[in-house]
């Protein structure tokens, strides 16, 4: 009767292990699927910011070095970055911007370039799209935490080596208002 017991009590253990880890992989898969969705707006607007630079160049020279402060942000291949290291620039890129925009308030002519007019809805549009995305990512990411962090199922993330994965938040400089300055 003891053998039927442990055995029982065995399988029950080996069952809760075998359903957690099941648990632990799916959730992993869907912040890698919700990163992938939102890596692909963030390498549009990645993409896209040279462009905007370049118009906005022309207008305003006297901000050489936000230019390059972006073009040194944008000088690694975004391609051989690891999830964590695209979070990071685009966290830099999103605070560049915010200065870009703040400049082009200076210049009411550059705000009604043609092209510079198409650049800046693309980029509204693209930023709606990440923050949407943003919001999937990081709600995936939350339930994984939770479910890596919280007793017991923390014991078998753990054994797995399944670790927490980074939110995507927004930096201190996006928190601040954009003041325009005529």
């Amino acid at each position: 009767m003891n053998n039927i017991v442990l055995a029982a009590i065995a399988a029950i253990l080996v069952l809760f292990v075998i359903v957690v880890y099941n648990r632990l992989i799916a959730l992993r898969n869907y912040v890698k699927e919700a990163f992938s969705t939102m890596d692909v707006y963030l390498k549009k607007r990645w993409d896209l910011v040279p462009n905007l630079i370049e118009i906005v160049k022309a207008y305003s020279k006297h901000e050489r070095g936000l230019f390059e402060e972006v073009a040194t942000l944008r000088s690694g291949n975004y391609y051989d970055m690891s999830d964590n290291e695209k979070i990071d620039a685009n966290k830099k890129l999103g605070e560049s911007l915010s200065k870009i925009i703040a400049i082009v308030e200076n210049y009411p002519d550059l705000k009604a370039n043609e092209h510079y007019a198409k650049l800046m809805d693309e980029l509204s549009s693209i930023e709606n799209d990440i923050a949407n995305s943003r919001k999937y990512y990081n709600g995936c990411v939350r339930i994984l935490n939770n479910t890596v962090e919280i007793f017991p199922t923390s014991l078998i993330a753990g054994l797995f080596g399944i670790k927490s994965a980074k939110m995507f938040e927004i930096t201190e400089g996006e928190r601040q208002n954009i003041k325009a300055e005529f």
